[in-house]
C-alpha cells in the first residue's frame, strides 16, 4: 500500500489481509493523514522514515523505520528507500520489486532524484507543473513570486521528469502513472502526449 493520504472509508473493495504493509513518503497531510487509522483499524504495519515518524508523532507499535539505502523485505516485496528533495525532514522515494521480477518506482513531492535505477518496469512518478506555464502565471498575478519559489524547490517539474526518464534504464518500461499534477501549473493532457512520445508506453494521469 503506498501512502496513507485517503480516507479508510473510501477504500471499502480493499482486501486488508492481501497487503503486507503501507509505504509513507513524507508526513504532509495527503500522504500522511490517515496513518493511524491504518494501524489502528487495518492492523497494517507502516514503514516510513524515523524524520516522519516524529513528525507525525507515532508511536512505535506496527511502525516500521526505514533509512535511505537500506533495502528491506516487506512480505513478499523487496524495497530499496531512497532520499528524495522536498521541505519536510526525511522524505523517500521507494523503488519496489516483486517476486515476479517486476520493478516500481514511486516518487511524489520532490524536484530532483539523483539516483539511476535499473529495469523500471513501472513508474509512478511526480509531474506537478511546467515552468513555461508557472512563469506565465507569475506574469499575470495569479501566483506570487514566494510560491514560484516554493513550487520550483519541492516540486517536479515536466523536463526534469523527462530528464529523468532519460537517464534511466527504462528498456522494460510497461506504463507511467504521472503524480501530483499542479491544478494551475499542469495541462493533463499535454504532460500525457510528451511523456508517452519519449518513453512508447501508456502513460495514465492520477
Amino acid at each position: 500500500m503506498l501512502e496513507a493520504g485517503i480516507h479508510l472509508k473510501n477504500m471499502n473493495d480493499v482486501d486488508w489481509q492481501s497487503i503486507d504493509g503501507c509505504l509513507v513518503t513524507h508526513e504532509h497531510g495527503d500522504h500522511s493523514k490517515y496513518a493511524m487509522n491504518v494501524i489502528n483499524q487495518t492492523g497494517i504495519d507502516l514503514f516510513l522514515s524515523a524524520g516522519t515518524q516524529e513528525a507525525l508523532k507515532l508511536p512505535s507499535y506496527r511502525t516500521n523505520t526505514l533509512k535511505a539505502l537500506n533495502q528491506q523485505n516487506i512480505g513478499n516485496w523487496t524495497v530499496l528507500p531512497f532520499d528524495v528533495q522536498h521541505d519536510v525532514n526525511e522524505p523517500l522515494g521507494f523503488f519496489i520489486q516483486s517476486k515476479d521480477g517486476d520493478k516500481l518506482l514511486f516518487a511524489t513531492d520532490t524536484y530532483y532524484i539523483k539516483y539511476k535505477l535499473p529495469g523500471i518496469t513501472h513508474l509512478m512518478i511526480e509531474c506537478n507543473y511546467s515552468i513555461d506555464i508557472l512563469n506565465k502565471n507569475v506574469e499575470t498575478g495569479r501566483i506570487g513570486n514566494f510560491l514560484r519559489k516554493r513550487i520550483v524547490r519541492s516540486h517536479f517539474e515536466l523536463e526534469n521528469v523527462k530528464h529523468f526518464i532519460r537517464s534511466n534504464d527504462m528498456s522494460q518500461l510497461q506504463e507511467v502513472w504521472l503524480l501530483h499534477l499542479s491544478s494551475s501549473n499542469a495541462d493533463a493532457a499535454r504532460f500525457k502526449k510528451e511523456i508517452q512520445a519519449i518513453t512508447g508506453v501508456p502513460v495514465y494521469i492520477a
